[in-house]
């Protein structure tokens, strides 16, 4: 074997081997090892982020960031692929201690009720059917014993009882990371809404009435408000935790800090604008690169990807590539270090604007 492919796994010669076995520990924004801790974190800012400043933003970016703070309105962040749109969020989550980021990624097909909570109708119904079967077995067996062939007499112990189909209806509820966000608490949580640009046209007016007052009903909920024990209902939030809803109505206390990012493939209407605090990430430089790259991979890597760091850089001026593309070229470059290491390089980072 040439020292050019003996970093291969596969080696595509149709033989049965036990080569997995060789396969070094995976990327850092790769493990999924469940190690316990916050994961997506660890995977965002990087193994080696207490040695090296991931997110030293300039300036503007830390005026834009606390004026958002301050003014409690979200962070619209716009930016190329790959610019640290997303680690923004874990960013400020982590330096200020505010717990796990909730992430709400948006497709074509995300609608608001997805942010806020999903209600298993179906479930329930199924549970309340199965529940009335029981309940109709056990009367039947109480009637069949009965002498007079009545119910078993007035307050019989042991009698099955009707099941109420409003009894435990947070069961079947789960709050989205939009409304878990909004769930009253003293400190704020970090909710990112990542790539809204990908969502259809209604979702950013959607958006509008909840982000501005902070609060939204559980129409399940509000119909049996009345008859909860004081008016509560036990669901899940989008943690797994179990938490109280009163009256139907999830109404926040200390608004989240909300990141909105796009990829800059479209606009937004002006009423979403308006409510947003907006902030442009430009091309990251050598330097940032370098941090980056430091951040996950060690000091040791970002020296020995000099080269590489400021060959992307060369090709970001008039090529549409992304920095995670770099991460993956000097950590295989690095790791299986081949004979055509550049070659290896610009295969792994290819243009993301190339006609298909």
């Amino acid at each position: 074997m040439s020292e050019s492919s003996e970093w291969l796994i596969y080696r595509g010669a149709g033989e049965p081997h036990g080569g997995i076995g060789q396969l070094p520990p995976p990327p850092p924004w790769r493990d999924f090892g469940g190690h316990g801790g916050d994961g997506s974190a660890d995977r965002r800012l990087g193994g080696y982020r207490h040695e090296a400043e991931l997110h030293r933003p300039g300036a503007e970016e830390l005026e834009m960031i606390n004026a958002a703070l301050y003014l409690r309105r979200p962070l619209l962040v716009t930016g190329s692929p790959g610019a640290g749109k997303s680690t923004l969020a874990h960013s400020v989550a982590h330096e200020l201690g505010l717990g796990r980021v909730l992430r709400w990624p948006i497709v074509s097909r995300s609608a608001l009720q997805d942010g806020l909570y999903h209600y298993d109708a179906i479930a329930r119904l199924q549970d309340v059917q199965l529940a009335a079967h029981r309940y109709g077995e056990d009367r039947y067996g109480e009637d069949r014993t009965d002498g007079d062939g009545g119910d078993g007499g007035e307050g019989g112990e042991g009698r099955a009882h009707r099941p109420d189909p409003s009894g435990d209806i947070g069961s079947y509820i789960r709050l989205g990371p939009l409304g878990t966000a909004l769930l009253p608490s003293d400190r704020p949580r970090v909710l990112l809404i990542d790539e809204l640009d990908k969502s259809d046209i209604d979702l950013p007016n959607d958006l509008l009435n909840v982000l501005e007052e902070g609060e939204f009903g559980i129409p399940e909920l509000e119909r049996i408000a009345d008859r909860l024990p004081d008016g509560e209902a036990e669901v899940l939030d989008h943690d797994g935790r179990k938490v109280r809803i009163k009256g139907g109505r999830v109404q926040c206390r200390a608004f989240p800090f909300v990141v909105l990012t796009s990829n800059g493939e479209r606009d937004f209407p002006a009423p979403l604008m308006r409510r947003c605090i907006h902030l442009e990430l430009g091309r990251p430089d050598h330097q940032r690169l370098a941090t980056f790259v430091r951040a996950h991979l060690g000091d040791e890597a970002a020296r020995a990807g000099g080269d590489l760091i400021a060959h992307f850089l060369e090709r970001s001026r008039s090529e549409l590539i992304s920095t995670d593309q770099l991460l993956n070229a000097i950590y295989l470059t690095d790791a299986a270090a081949p004979a055509g290491r550049e070659r290896l390089a610009d295969l792994l980072i290819q243009r993301l604007d190339r006609p298909r």
